[in-house]
């Protein structure tokens, strides 16, 4: 099982929707707008953030790469 998978079956069903509706926003380049996006210092790491959660992702070739979603809290954006 893979901690996408663990987040899910760890969240209230509405969180989950919260959850999807942020990687489909993230993968349409005129929806991005809606989300928070901030590049994180020290590499070319990136961070969606709407209500607790966070997703960390980079570019690749054009492509958006997710590294993780978190539930905020202070561990979040270790190791980024």
């Amino acid at each position: 099982m893979d901690a996408f998978d663990k987040l899910l079956r760890k969240i209230k069903n509405k969180d989950k929707l919260l959850v999807l509706e942020m990687m489909r926003e993230l993968k349409d380049p005129e929806s991005r707008a809606l989300l928070d996006i901030k590049k994180l210092s020290g590499g070319d790491f990136y961070r969606a953030r709407k209500n607790v959660f966070r997703i960390i992702f980079h570019f690749e070739d054009e492509k958006i790469i997710v590294d993780a979603i978190r539930l905020r809290n202070e561990k979040t954006y270790r190791n980024y």
